[in-house]
């Protein structure tokens, strides 16, 4: 189903000075509401003329590492209108062509609102817990790879723990939690387009 997502053509605060940052568990029972809730407050402030692209960054061959690419291929399923969306498990996003895709994009887009999906390793109490934050995240940093940053703000999802053994670590990141963590972030996003596009609906019966 098709989702057009409208924005209001006004001068908004940019989304990074009022979205503070917010940590969930991916089990948390209303974990859909709390985070659709956050996406569509920072999607509602983007300023119309800003193209909105997603970038899930991420590659198939490692089981920790596919959350972008798991992530970006639900979407692409949900072919959400007016959301440009890179990284898939087809057509990844990955160490490889990550400039390459920035460069696309900027001469493709005049000014981009960016936002970034990535998988992280942190601390073992933080483990499964999905993070909405403002500014890029720094794809590679936890396996010592040097890639540029990416997004205006990030989606990252706490899949192991980091500080030792990252690529092997990455290896043998759970897919059964991956997989749940990627479904959430997918459908917190296809419920926050969905609440944008009633409300923008909403609005305009009553101007009208």
């Amino acid at each position: 189903m098709k989702l057009p997502f409208h924005r209001d053509a006004v001068n908004a605060p940019a989304p990074q000075e009022t979205a503070p940052a917010l940590k969930v568990p991916h089990t948390e029972s209303n974990i859909i509401e709390i985070l659709s809730g956050k996406l569509s407050t920072i999607l509602d402030q983007v300023p119309s003329h800003q193209p909105i692209i997603i970038i899930c960054v991420g590659t198939d061959r490692s089981t920790g590492d596919s959350l972008g690419p798991l992530v970006g291929t639900q979407l692409r399923k949900f072919r959400l209108d007016g959301i440009h969306l890179y990284g898939t498990l087809e057509q990844p996003v990955h160490a490889m062509n990550l400039k390459d895709t920035l460069q696309t994009i900027q001469e493709q887009f005049s000014d981009p609102f960016i936002i970034a999906i990535d998988a992280c390793l942190g601390q073992l109490t933080s483990v499964g817990c999905i993070q909405i934050g403002s500014g890029p995240v720094k794809p590679g940093a936890g396996v010592n790879k040097e890639l540029p940053p990416v997004g205006d703000m990030h989606i990252t999802g706490i899949v192991n723990v980091g500080g030792f053994m990252e690529y092997f670590v990455l290896q043998n990141t759970r897919l059964s939690l991956v997989m749940s963590m990627a479904d959430v972030i997918a459908k917190s996003f296809e419920a926050a387009v969905t609440h944008s596009m009633t409300a923008s609906t909403s609005f305009a019966r009553l101007d009208g």
